[in-house]
């Protein structure tokens, strides 16, 4: 599989520039692009309708394993004031990577460095699975200042970083400076202002081959 050329690595981790950015619809890309599994270790709020059960909605394939949450946590908050309320515990010590022979998609929990508890960031957790990173940037004000961090604060703690998507209305001078700046390969871009299903998710899994010969 195309992906699997590039990262040599069973672990990708989707991480963004912030919340509610699209990093779930991007890991149900990913994840029908490699039929591979998928896991969102904590999910905080919508406990009604979780991002497992988003991206469960959206793959087509017959491959993909949908791996249980670590924690499921109720209020809609950063996981670690919802688990305080709660009344859990959050530890490091306490992921453990699902057991499977697959590439296996992680979605984490808003963008690098949300707290899990009072000393440890999503960021502790990429570290903690030895994950490559998939970078997803949503275009707005703002987007360039909070992505180069994002990549800057990875790259910090020599966490490789596989490329970047760009999600949402097309930014030419945006994307491009960020491209050059980070010297990052753009995976593929996503148009978020179109109806997502199952054929939007198929599309854009077949759309990554088209950067092939500069990417994979």
């Amino acid at each position: 599989m195309i992906l699997q050329k590039t990262i040599g690595m069973k672990t990708i981790f989707i991480t963004g520039n912030g919340t509610d950015i699209g990093k779930t619809i991007i890991s149900a890309i990913i994840t029908e692009h490699l039929e591979a599994d998928y896991w969102k270790p904590v999910q905080s709020g919508e406990l009604d309708n979780t991002d497992t059960m988003k991206v469960k909605s959206l793959v087509s394939n017959s491959k993909t394993v949908f791996h249980p949450e670590q924690f499921k946590l109720v209020q809609p908050l950063s996981p670690h004031a919802s688990a305080e309320i709660d009344g859990v515990e959050i530890e490091l010590e306490d992921f453990k990577l699902p057991s499977t022979t697959n590439h296996l998609v992680i979605e984490g929990a808003g963008g690098l460095m949300v707290p899990l508890n009072n000393k440890v960031l999503i960021a502790d957790l990429i570290t903690h699975f030895k994950s490559s990173v998939i970078v997803v940037s949503r275009n707005y004000l703002g987007s360039i200042n909070h992505t180069l961090l994002t990549i800057q604060e990875l790259r910090n703690r020599n966490i490789p970083i596989i490329g970047i998507v760009f999600n949402g209305e097309h930014n030419p001078q945006t994307e491009n400076f960020i491209l050059q700046y980070t010297q990052l390969p753009l995976l593929f871009r996503v148009e978020m202002e179109e109806q997502i299903d199952k054929q939007t998710i198929l599309k854009y899994s077949r759309h990554i081959i088209r950067y092939k010969k500069d990417i994979f």
